[in-house]
């Protein structure tokens, strides 16, 4: 029996996404989990994957497609199995929503030329942001090897050629924009005495981070606080039934956000190990449409960077972000006397549709009590 392939959903808000480019062709057999294809959405750049074993049949939508969320693109078969015939085809307007380019941009390898690129030149394509379809294939037949790729990520721009933001880049102003535009922000800092915390990270092995703990200790303070966790739905709020942690993760030209589900109830071991995995996979553009979705709150922090600290645009529709700086020695007033302790600065933003002042102030007192006594 056929089954179909369509344009998923990452949030309510979203309507269409973009076909970025078929990692499979027509016609080929392809397994239950295989990555097939990678599109973009208002959120995030990645890679759908086949839900049956089969063969890849009935394509709908060409690289560079806008295409409703929900639309089939493309179908799987079994062998001489024919895909089902749709009651109506791509409408052209959605094929054509992002065609238009500045007459300055460079004239790109017309679709109807099939090039042949290697596996590993694909994957340098999407670790180094290089476009493939600027790329000239140096190897038999003209196929791209990876040491194309290489030239063309070290090769400086041409004085015609304007710097093109790449999709996460794009993709991300487009998004901190429309928080910052839309979401009535406001923001309470707080410092603590980072030695529960320090001391807790070697209690349980370097294999735990600092992000893993704050993760795993906020996620369980917000139980305590449901309009933290809560969604804005454009006209009201929603208190969301589960704890998704959003961990900002720095990738090349961008910051994508990924999802630790259910934090207040997994383990430190659990924490640590679904981290390691979202950011290995993240920096390698290979993220699956559940890794980015159903956050309800969002950590970032920049402490390893050298960053005391800073304020963080809030994700829509989540209500809020904290923002953590490093850990630095500072010079503090302890029962009256001068004393040397571990000092963290953490900076909540949070929308004031959501939550008013006292109650995000209340929230942050809860986690700061908790990373000071850090007991996990």
């Amino acid at each position: 029996m056929a089954v179909s392939i369509v344009m998923p959903a990452l949030e309510m808000a979203q309507e269409t996404g973009k076909i970025i480019s078929w990692l499979k062709k027509e016609g080929d057999t392809i397994a239950k989990g295989e990555p097939i294809a990678e599109i973009e959405t208002d959120k995030v750049v990645l890679e759908i994957e086949a839900t049956a074993d089969g063969m890849l049949a009935g394509v709908k939508a060409a690289a560079g497609d806008v295409v409703p969320v929900g639309q089939t693109i493309a179908w799987i078969v079994a062998p001489g199995e024919q895909p089902p015939v749709e009651e109506k085809a791509l409408s052209q307007s959605a094929r054509t929503m992002t065609e238009q380019a500045p007459v300055t941009a460079p004239a790109r390898r017309p679709e109807s030329v099939e090039v042949k690129v290697s596996p590993k030149a694909r994957r340098m394509a999407k670790e180094l942001g290089v476009d493939l379809s600027k790329v000239v294939g140096t190897g038999p037949g003209g196929t791209i090897s990876g040491e194309d790729v290489e030239a063309a990520a070290k090769a400086p721009p041409t004085a015609s050629e304007p710097a093109a933001l790449s999709s996460i880049a794009r993709l991300m102003a487009e998004r901190t924009t429309q928080s910052w535009m839309t979401a009535p922000h406001f923001f309470l800092i707080r410092e603590i005495d980072a030695s529960g915390l320090i001391a807790a990270r070697e209690k349980h092995g370097r294999a735990i981070t600092h992000t893993d703990l704050l993760v795993a200790l906020v996620a369980r303070t917000l139980v305590k606080h449901p309009k933290m966790n809560a969604s804005w739905t454009g006209s009201a709020l929603r208190l969301n039934p589960n704890v998704n942690i959003s961990i900002a993760i720095a990738v090349k030209d961008g910051v994508v956000g990924a999802v630790i589900p259910n934090a207040d109830t997994a383990t430190l071991a659990d924490i640590s190990g679904k981290r390691q995995d979202l950011a290995e996979r993240a920096r390698a553009g290979r993220l699956h449409p559940p890794d980015v979705t159903g956050g309800t709150f969002t950590i970032s922090n920049l402490g390893m960077f050298g960053v005391d600290a800073f304020s963080a645009i809030i994700t829509p529709p989540q209500a809020a972000v904290l923002a953590i700086g490093r850990i630095a020695d500072r010079v503090v007033a302890v029962d009256g006397q001068p004393a040397i302790r571990p000092i963290l600065t953490m900076t909540l933003s949070s929308d004031h549709r959501v939550v008013d002042g006292a109650q995000a102030a209340a929230f942050l007192k809860d986690v700061a009590d908790a990373l000071t006594s850090a007991q996990l």
